[in-house]
């Protein structure tokens, strides 16, 4: 279901007070629910030794979030300079973080290897060279080709612009031993919000055929692999969750196989940001405004700037309304915001119980991928972020942006170039 039913009653006592405090829009983050789900996924695991979970930081790179997270053992994922700055204001160094970029900088390598390092995740065998000084733990991101299927979301592999194919991967790891790397890792991102736990098994079932073919070859150890994110969670109310608990059996018993009959298996680890923090998030927006023409509008205070996933995929995010239950009388309607752009709706011809001039909005799993996916176009500011503690108190982690956030970057000093 989306966002859990304690989330929400949490919130429903009290979202007037808060949209009274703090004004809205805003996003509201549960840390109950996250830190549960936290649990969740390591119990579903608990048989591996070594299991890690590398949060990733695109999802929800707000310091107070991830704090929580490293509260719960988790590492995390970056696949930028500022998402590496994040996760070390946090106190995480070396190999609790995992840096995975692609067409990647000097600036990037750089970051990468200062403020005490971390596991290096290459994505192209043509980074190899560019590395200024190979670590000692190296590893690479595995693009299957045609030999697998991506989901809807994420694509076809052979279309995606990511990893090391499979005729590269074993010259990928001879060059970096070439070079001085002498503890080894793999990894893969083939899903986007999955919810066939099977496919994840797959993966993993996958990886350690390339771990065989490599060592094989090489004569290599492999210390672990990463079998990425991907994991979905159901936006829908008439979609099932992904069965975690069948998920982390079925894992195990493939690692239990291959240790029996090789004498060992690498660690897992995965990456994850949706799942942990996904439904655990929610806008509250209030309506400000109501049209009749061809289709009805409820115009709210929020728009593209604060989720853009409607807009962008024509995603489906829930919506319920504060104070009315499923016996209101109810009407078709469009939400939208007030942005410049047609696709600027976070609700196509939805059935929602009649919303009047005041009412209060949660649009629900704006956890993950909301927020962070922001943008400022049409001069539209993105909202603050609150946390729902467990002790019921409400903390601002972010305020809102303003205008001279906006015009910040228009403050410099000159700078002219005149050709010679």
């Amino acid at each position: 279901m989306p966002m859990s039913r304690g989330f929400s009653q949490r919130l429903v006592s009290i979202a007037p007070e808060l949209a009274e405090h703090y004004g809205t829009p805003f996003h509201i983050y549960d840390e109950k629910g996250i830190r549960e789900t936290a649990r969740a996924l390591f119990g579903a695991f608990s048989g591996l030794n070594g299991f890690r979970e590398y949060f990733a930081v695109k999802a929800l790179p707000n310091p107070s979030i991830l704090a929580i997270l490293q509260d719960e053992g988790f590492g995390f994922d970056c696949s930028s300079v500022p998402e590496l700055l994040l996760s070390r204001k946090v106190g995480a160094r070396g190999e609790e973080i995992m840096f995975t970029s692609n067409n990647t900088t000097d600036e990037e390598f750089a970051a990468a290897s200062a403020d005490g390092g971390c596991i290096l995740n290459l994505d192209d065998i043509s980074l190899i060279p560019k590395v200024p000084r190979m670590p000692e733990l190296i590893c690479f991101r595995y693009n299957p080709g045609s030999e697998r299927t991506g989901n809807r979301i994420i694509g076809n592999p052979v279309e995606a612009k990511y990893g090391v194919s499979k005729e590269q991967i074993v010259h990928a790891y001879h060059s970096a031993r070439e070079l001085g790397a002498r503890r080894f890792g793999l990894h893969t991102m083939l899903a986007s919000n999955e919810l066939d736990y099977r496919y994840m098994v797959e993966t993993c079932r996958m990886l350690l055929q390339v771990v065989d073919t490599v060592s094989e070859a090489l004569g290599i150890a492999f210390e672990f692999v990463n079998m990425g994110g991907g994991l979905g969670i159901p936006y829908r109310p008439d979609q099932q969750a992904l069965d975690l608990k069948s998920m982390g059996g079925e894992i195990e018993d493939v690692f239990r196989s291959f240790s029996d009959a090789r004498g060992g298996a690498p660690r897992l680890y995965m990456e994850s940001g949706r799942f942990m923090t996904g439904p655990h998030g929610a806008l509250v927006t209030t309506a400000i405004n109501r049209k009749e023409i061809y289709r009805t509008y409820i115009g709210v205070d929020a728009c593209m700037s604060s989720l853009m996933r409607p807009g962008m995929y024509g995603a489906y995010h829930h919506i319920t309304v504060v104070g009315k239950n499923g016996q209101a009388p109810e009407e078709t309607v469009d939400v939208v915001g007030g942005l410049c752009e047609n696709n600027d709706k976070f609700a196509v011809q939805r059935r929602l119980p009649k919303i009047e001039d005041g009412d209060i909005l949660f649009i629900h799993d704006t956890g993950a991928h909301g927020h962070s996916m922001g943008f400022t176009y049409n001069g539209k500011l993105r909202p603050k972020e609150l946390l729902l503690r467990r002790d019921g108190s409400v903390d601002l982690i972010r305020r809102a942006e303003t205008p001279d956030d906006y015009f910040a970057t228009l403050q410099f000093s000159p700078d002219v170039y005149s050709p010679s």
